[in-house]
């Protein structure tokens, strides 16, 4: 039977509309197991997460060695390759790549504080950096690896030898060795989530339960900490001149109205991330880029609506959890561009403000999704900026949709009934359909760029 048959039947599931609050009341471990999700995935970085990945493995690598490593090799998958490649790592001068990344780590990185470990970096350092850089013995191998998430250093200082090797999330170490002597390993699986949270449990109905139930004081400091840095990070971005400039095109040529507001304010957080900027940003799912659009779009409707703390806070979780939703099916790295899940997030968040309806909600995250995925990531860089602005903008109009009675149906593309099948459906799509993608768009980043 043809698949489309049920095309005119609406992609929203509306069952939880008529459950009692009772009904409806998650259960402690669902609480505690979604608060322990937020506390693994809402911490702050310096940086763009790959590059600061790198220099964190270079830190430890040097803290093991006990000393400045004369050469590396340096194993690393595809995708953290593709998104170091284009992006300025803060507080080198101004460098971009691998090499620079790898060099902070080892010149100036304080692997104690982990995606932080080069946030404070003295000025005479950078030349040292820039130094290491450019004289030190580095082997960069692409690996053979099924893992996208993947960094292996191998170091060596006079008669000794260290490893350092990270997988699957940007701090995750799962071995470490010194002349050959296994001093620290975990089990280590091809998941994206190894050594997590499950994140089976999450749905939108439950999702926005939580938001609506769980005692802030829970969740306030990491709530209070991604406001506070990722709205500063934005309006760094706004005040200066950084990449692309795309938040201020935004607010110089288009409406004066919320929507593009919005959209400008988590642009110019990554316009600024993206070319260096040394300000703090609280990633999401492994992405400051993430992080800043998840929030701040949110942050400046319920500034728009004068919407109080607790409002905020709640429609943040709404745009937080449902971004690690979506990317718990799709990955840490991938060929979609996790900008887009972030923009849906926001524009969940953006609904719970206006509206709050669970109906509202499932209905913008699957128009939103319907619009923009598909949207390709290759890599990090300026660019990045403008890809957000489109995402915020799809998951302001998935809302405005649901307001005026409109919907994608059932049978529209990747669209099914029910917004949890519709999100799964979208993980499939990244992770199985664009492999290949994945795999041309690294080509070209690497072989045909001049």
């Amino acid at each position: 039977m043809h698949r489309c048959i049920g095309r005119q039947k609406a992609a929203i599931d509306l069952k939880h509309r008529g459950e009692t609050k009772e009904e409806q009341k998650l259960t402690t471990e669902t609480i505690n197991d979604y608060i322990s999700i937020l506390r693994e995935e809402l911490v702050p970085a310096t940086g763009c997460t790959e590059p600061i990945a790198l220099a964190y493995a270079a830190a430890r690598l040097r803290d093991i060695l006990g000393a400045v490593p004369e050469g590396i090799r340096a194993e690393i998958s595809g995708n953290i390759i593709k998104n170091v490649k284009s992006v300025v790592v803060p507080n080198t001068g101004g460098r971009k790549g691998i090499p620079a990344a790898i060099a902070a780590g080892v010149v100036a990185g304080d692997a104690s504080k982990v995606l932080q470990c080069i946030a404070r970096v003295p000025a005479e350092k950078q030349g040292e950096i820039a130094a290491y850089a450019q004289n030190a013995s580095m082997e960069i191998v692409c690996a053979r690896t099924s893992r996208l998430l993947d960094i292996r250093l191998t170091g060596r200082a006079g008669e000794h030898t260290a490893l350092v090797h990270i997988a699957n999330s940007h701090s995750n170490i799962v071995r470490e060795e010194k002349d050959g002597e296994i001093l620290f390993q975990r089990p280590l699986t091809d998941s994206a989530e190894d050594n997590l949270t499950d994140k089976s449990a999450l749905n939108v109905a439950d999702i926005l339960e939580f938001a609506d139930t769980v005692d802030l004081e829970e969740v306030t400091p990491l709530l209070g900490q991604q406001v506070d840095c990722n709205t500063a990070i934005a309006r760094e971005g706004l005040k200066n001149s950084w990449g692309a400039n795309i938040g201020s095109v935004l607010l110089t040529d288009y409406s004066d109205d919320i929507k593009t507001e919005a959209k400008a304010w988590a642009a110019a957080g990554s316009d600024a991330r993206m070319s260096g900027c040394e300000l703090p940003v609280v990633i999401l799912s492994g992405s400051g880029n993430q992080g800043i659009t998840a929030s701040v779009p949110v942050v400046r409707y319920a500034m728009h609506l004068g919407a109080d703390r607790e409002k905020l806070y709640r429609a943040l979780l709404v745009s937080d959890l449902v971004t690690i939703h979506q990317k718990s099916g799709i990955g840490r790295l991938s060929a979609y561009c996790g900008a887009v899940s972030a923009g849906v997030g926001a524009g969940a968040g953006i609904a719970y403000l206006l509206d709050g309806s669970y109906e509202a909600i499932a209905h913008t995250i699957v128009n939103a999704v319907a619009i923009i995925s598909g949207t390709i990531c290759d890599g990090a860089k300026p660019s990045c900026a403008a890809k957000i602005a489109a995402s915020v903008d799809a998951g302001i109009l998935g809302y405005h949709m649901y307001k005026n009675h409109q919907e994608f149906k059932s049978g529209d593309g990747i669209v099914t009934k029910g917004v949890d099948n519709t999100i799964a459906n979208v993980g499939i799509l990244a992770s199985q359909g664009m492999r290949e993608t994945d795999q041309t768009i690294l080509s070209i980043m690497t072989e045909r760029c001049v």
